[in-house]
């Protein structure tokens, strides 16, 4: 997968942002993880929700964030709330 809206959970927004904060490949946001991912996204838009953050684990993962587990989407939760 070349694109980062190829991932599964990756639309137009998405991408857009993760290549303003210099996440603009597949493999580049795969190293940096949904975590670091959003935390830079966060930087230049403070209004990124969890539904975002679900769907960068989604895409880390390989799957739709729909098919996450209970406990992931459980931890990236917990991540969230702590920002």
């Amino acid at each position: 997968m070349n694109t980062l809206q190829g991932l599964p959970g990756i639309g137009k927004v998405t991408e857009k942002l993760l290549i303003e904060v210099g996440v603009d490949t597949p493999d580049k946001l795969i190293n940096v993880g949904s975590r670091g991912a959003f935390l830079k996204i966060r930087q230049v838009d403070p209004t990124a929700c969890l539904h975002m953050l679900y769907g960068l684990e989604g895409a880390v993962q390989g799957m739709k964030d729909s098919q996450l587990s209970t406990e992931t989407k459980q931890d990236l939760k917990e991540f969230f709330a702590g920002l």
